[in-house]
């Protein structure tokens, strides 16, 4: 089956990317309009959001994230058969930010959201970065599909960190230099390990993880967005959070990344995972909450 599908798949990456936008804008309309996938999950999301906002507004915003959503699983297909040249034209960044401190042997960790098309991202960041690459992803449950795409984010030489087992996998790296890339908006497994925050004004729980692991290995810590000037064209934003996390704490650089991606949001409200559902979980009282605050 993992052949079968991967080859249509290839036959289909072969296609130019234009012809693929067309199918994108079918699929887009199949899945907003008739098949209606998470949609209440989507509005329900920009109702807590932006409650500032009509319901046309929404909306508008609700249409370019599907047109967004479909568009960067269509890409990700082109994948299987783009060069990374090809894929670098049309994904740029500010890379010299994280490169900057390859001579200095230091380690870093960039810290991103559900941002499109993180997937691009992946093959543009491997070939632009002086770093060793490895990036943190979530098993899919379907083993055809997550072979499909453990192959597809690791064919440039991106290593592979699981999610739910990311302390063993990273071991054989300890004592190296590496870029580590974190989607660090991921929903926690644990609610009593989360830290919450007021997050576009009601309570959400954030993983610790990603600042616990930064201040532990004494890597310098770097936030990311990704903007879309026009489709198929991608560009990459990189900023230094912390040098030196070891000066500061847990809570203050998770709750410095939840004030960072809530304005990334506010500026690009369709380039986010709206069906991801990020208050899916309700504060409880033994729960820990760290205020926001400027830093």
């Amino acid at each position: 089956m993992y052949y079968l599908v991967y080859g249509f798949l290839w036959l289909i990456s072969l296609l130019p990317l234009r012809v693929l936008y067309v199918i994108s804008d079918i699929l887009t309309f199949v899945v907003y309009r008739m098949i209606g996938y998470r949609k209440e999950v989507v509005m329900n999301n920009l109702a807590i959001a932006f409650p500032e906002k009509t319901i046309e507004e929404r909306k508008k915003i609700a249409k370019r994230f599907y047109r967004n959503f479909i568009d960067s699983f269509i890409e990700t297909i082109k994948i299987i058969s783009a060069s990374e040249r090809y894929i670098s034209k049309r994904f740029t960044g500010n890379w010299e930010v994280a490169n900057q401190f390859y001579e200095s042997g230091r380690r870093v960790q960039m810290h991103l959201g559900h941002n499109f098309n993180w997937e691009w991202g992946n093959l543009a960041g491997k070939a632009a970065l002086r770093f060793q690459f490895l990036g943190v992803y979530a098993p899919i449950s379907n083993k055809v599909f997550d072979r499909i795409f453990r192959k597809i984010r690791s064919r440039s030489g991106t290593v592979l960190l699981r999610a739910n087992n990311m302390q063993a996998d990273i071991l054989p790296y300890r004592h190296k230099q590496y870029l580590l890339g974190l989607v660090a908006d991921q929903n926690p497994g644990h609610m009593l390990r989360a830290l919450w925050f007021d997050f576009f004004g009601k309570r959400a729980p954030f993983t610790a993880g990603p600042a616990k692991n930064a201040i532990a290995n004494d890597c310098v810590v770097i936030f990311a967005f990704i903007h879309k000037p026009r489709r198929g064209r991608y560009v990459l934003e990189l900023k230094v959070e912390e040098e030196f996390p070891q000066q500061t704490t847990t809570e203050d650089l998770t709750r410095r990344f939840v004030d960072y991606l809530e304005n990334v949001i506010r500026t690009y409200p369709d380039m986010w995972l709206w069906s991801h559902r990020r208050w899916k979980n309700e504060w409880r009282d033994d729960y820990t909450f760290v205020e926001r605050g400027s830093k």
